[in-house]
């Protein structure tokens, strides 16, 4: 009756030594994956070539256009769709790793050990997550350049950073369920470059909805590269609209934690 008087029961705390080894576990996984940045330091240079690129030329060049959202500039406008995209693009290839790591023989060693399934995935997504943030560092520097009116509020700056990390974990899980069905890295550069382009232009990263033809209007609103995109918008900016995140941050976690759990499963699917 020792458990009683402690107000614990033996099966609570089954589940809490369960759930510190799955974080345990997961943050093992997540620091190997960063290993290979500190091997390779130039790729985060590399990585912000293409935001860099958006915006010192495709972003000037719209500036000088007639505003399409007669609040903010384009070039503000335009910043939080660009961090979305380069998180999107970072991450939506992030899955031929492991196809690699299959090749290697690494995938076998890992489907070995005891480690949850789901907690290999989750670890490899958040490393993604923060493979990405340095290159939210980029994009601000170079909005500030630019003289973009950024929100630089210590709260607002941490929410956009946990957003990214989010928003890189929903997108490289599905990178990596496409890598375990299809297999072979031809058939995955394939599919990945197919959905790229549609997630990103069917979303409100470099247009808003409004102006929108109505068929990718509905597409746009069930995006979650949009939902990204709102979290961001209102929290870099400081002339964005107040709005709520909550809703689009609930989205995400649930899509999110939806595509860890189907990863787990389809994981080991990868080597067989």
């Amino acid at each position: 009756m020792k458990w009683q008087l402690k107000g614990k029961r033996p099966d609570d705390w089954d589940k809490q030594k369960h759930m510190i080894r799955f974080i345990r576990k997961t943050t093992v996984i997540a620091e190997l994956e960063l290993r290979k940045i500190l091997h390779d330091p130039t790729e985060i240079l590399l990585r912000g070539v293409q935001p860099a690129l958006w915006l010192l030329i495709f972003g000037q060049v719209f500036q000088r256009m007639h505003p399409i959202n007669d609040s903010i500039p384009y070039i503000d406008f335009m910043t939080p769709g660009i961090l979305a995209q380069s998180v999107l693009f970072i991450s939506i290839f992030f899955g031929i790793a492991i196809i690699w790591e299959r090749d290697l023989g690494l995938t076998q060693k890992f489907l070995v050990t005891p480690t949850p399934r789901t907690a290999l995935v989750l670890g490899k997504a958040l490393s993604a997550g923060l493979r990405s943030l340095p290159v939210m560092l980029i994009i601000y520097i170079l909005a500030a350049l630019l003289k973009v009116h950024l929100n630089l509020h210590p709260l607002a700056i941490l929410t956009v950073a946990l957003t990214v990390i989010l928003g890189a974990v929903l997108f490289s899980t599905f990178s990596l369920i496409i890598a375990c069905l299809v297999k072979t890295r031809e058939r995955f550069m394939g599919i990945g470059q197919v959905l790229t382009m549609p997630l990103f232009f069917a979303s409100n990263a470099i247009y808003p909805i409004n102006i929108m033809p109505r068929w990718l209007q509905v597409l746009s609103h069930g995006n979650p590269l949009t939902f990204m995109i709102n979290i961001l918008r209102h929290n870099m900016l400081h002339s964005s609209i107040a709005v709520n995140d909550l809703p689009d941050t609930g989205l995400l976690f649930l899509i999110s934690s939806f595509l860890v759990v189907i990863g787990g499963s389809l994981y080991k699917r990868v080597v067989t």
